[in-house]
């Protein structure tokens, strides 16, 4: 019987591993379990890939974070950092670029970039927008985030808003 078992951060909405013993929380998985043990853990079919969905989450809805860089000729060109956005579309994809390769795959990472640096009011969440359906987002968006597997970030998506960075976490 294995310590640990998989839950669902409450401030990322992302999975995590823990330790029952030590009281230990991991977000990568385990060195010592296989994929295969892994799949049996409590919380695994519910919380990883391909599992049902948590509370909150309807049928046919996803849920994702985004990190968000405004342009001038985004249709609010204004954020909480900044009351009028000036940058280029090029030069905020350049910025995005930067942090795609910072992130480097790490939705740790991309949350922490999310907070400190999303033009997005989601960014005091990490950059977490909840679980939504087809038709409440913008049509870029919306087809991105669901192209997306869980747990995979977006190319460099732009939308009416700016340009984005998606993370699907659900």
């Amino acid at each position: 019987m294995s310590v640990w078992e998989v839950r669902l951060s409450t401030s990322k909405g992302l999975p995590y591993y823990f330790n029952t013993q030590t009281k230990q929380s991991t977000w990568d998985k385990p060195s010592e379990l296989t994929d295969e043990q892994v799949k049996q853990l409590p919380g695994a079919k519910e919380y990883l890939s391909g599992g049902r969905k948590p509370a909150g989450a309807h049928a046919g809805q996803v849920r994702a974070s985004h990190l968000l860089v405004k342009h001038k000729d985004s249709r609010r060109p204004s954020s909480w950092k900044e009351s009028n956005i000036t940058r280029t579309k090029e030069e905020a994809i350049e910025i995005l670029k930067g942090y795609e390769a910072e992130i480097n795959g790490s939705p740790e990472k991309f949350a922490e970039l999310a907070t400190k640096h999303s033009d997005c009011s989601s960014h005091s969440n990490g950059g977490d927008l909840g679980w939504f359906g087809h038709g409440q987002m913008q049509k870029a968006f919306e087809d991105a985030t669901y192209a997306l597997e869980v747990d995979k970030i977006s190319p460099v998506i732009s939308s009416d808003s700016g340009v984005h960075l998606i993370l699907r976490t659900g």
